[in-house]
């Protein structure tokens, strides 16, 4: 038999449209069961400072603005260094291993929950699982990333609406290109997956489209761009994943040396010098932003639903997932052994591009 009376919610990693969407839904569905939801603030950070940082949560807390805002109302991070601490003073403190999973265990016995959900990527989902074992709660997580290449799920919370956001880059984009004949090179996010680029560049009409997963030439890029020109089209569109390497086989990186970034302006540089008008856009961190469009609201509700109805059932450690169209969970180990999902270079949507006269590397 189920005794559920409160859980707890929370966000990790990096933000992304939709997290406020997948919270209301927790909240709702949780409600409408007689159970009570307190969201944990800045992921698990909030039950290890001190004092807690929460809030509970009830249905008059989703009126606008916050049932259609980007980002997450509980505040995220993605700093992966929970040892350090900031105090209520403002100083830090730095804890070991033992005394953050005792700081856990006292917030969740102090709060009463009995489950806690986890929207976040496999690693949160894994480091959070641990703790709740130790705390003898239940864990169930739901897989957000704009990357898409969450393991075990066709979609994750977020990439839906990222990749209208770099549709509508490219359709603003295309504008200015045509009224000066230039050829705009455009970066997207995705790490090491091309999702992101490969969608968002076949919907915004790309020419050229650049991912990790498929090999490439510069003068497969030069070729295409210069046959647009046979065509009669003076300008073009190329799309860029951060993660690809150059012709030279290396990545390139921001100035912190740790992210991606920058890979636009080299190849704006050399089309450049090859006689080409170039302009480089990196989008960043808008692509994280924005009200969420209707296919992420819809995804985001529906995994919610589904892991509050796992809770019901008594279920612990289950990933939701989208699988052939339906919702689904997955056993949180099965999902930790398999790796991140690229894009398949003999995928469907590889294959539209390519029918679509896009050039996308050397397949």
């Amino acid at each position: 038999m189920n005794d559920i009376k409160r859980i707890g919610v929370l966000t990790s990693g990096g933000d992304c449209s939709g997290l406020n969407t997948a919270i209301r839904a927790i909240t709702f569905a949780a409600v409408n069961k007689g159970w009570e939801v307190f969201g944990i603030h800045n992921a698990t950070d909030g039950l290890f400072v001190r004092p807690m940082r929460y809030q509970k949560l009830t249905m008059s807390d989703f009126e606008f603005p916050f049932a259609i805002m980007g980002g997450t109302m509980l505040g995220t991070n993605n700093s992966g260094n929970a040892h350090i601490q900031e105090r209520a003073d403002g100083t830090v403190e730095e804890l070991n291993d033992e005394q953050l999973l005792q700081r856990f265990k006292e917030g969740v016995q102090e709060l009463g929950l009995s489950a806690l959900v986890v929207i976040g990527g496999d690693g949160s989902m894994a480091i959070v699982s641990r703790y709740c074992q130790k705390a003898g709660i239940s864990m169930i997580g739901i897989p957000k990333t704009i990357d898409n290449d969450a393991p075990a799920t066709e979609m994750a919370i977020g990439f839906a609406t990222a990749r209208t956001v770099v549709m509508d880059a490219l359709d603003k984009l295309d504008t200015t290109a045509a009224s000066h004949h230039r050829v705009m090179i455009v970066e997207v996010m995705g790490r090491g997956a091309g999702h992101l680029a490969l969608e968002s560049g076949i919907a915004g009409y790309a020419d050229v489209v650049l991912i990790p997963e498929i090999p490439y030439t510069y003068e497969g890029i030069v070729n295409r761009l210069l046959e647009t020109q046979r065509n009669g089209r003076k300008h073009g569109l190329v799309v860029v994943a951060e993660g690809i390497k150059t012709p030279e086989g290396r990545n390139c990186f921001s100035a912190n040396g740790k992210t991606y970034g920058g890979v636009s302006e080299y190849f704006a540089e050399r089309l450049q010098k090859d006689g080409f008008n170039v302009r480089a856009n990196i989008l960043g961190h808008i692509q994280r932003s924005g009200s969420p469009v209707a296919g992420d609201r819809i995804l985001a509700s529906r995994f919610a639903v589904h892991a509050i109805n796992l809770l019901s059932e008594g279920k612990n450690n289950r990933v939701v997932a989208l699988k052939d169209g339906h919702i689904t969970d997955f056993d949180l180990g099965y999902v930790l052994k398999v790796s991140n999902s690229p894009v398949d270079p003999n995928s469907e949507m590889v294959k539209v591009a390519k029918t679509l006269g896009i050039y996308v590397g050397e397949i």
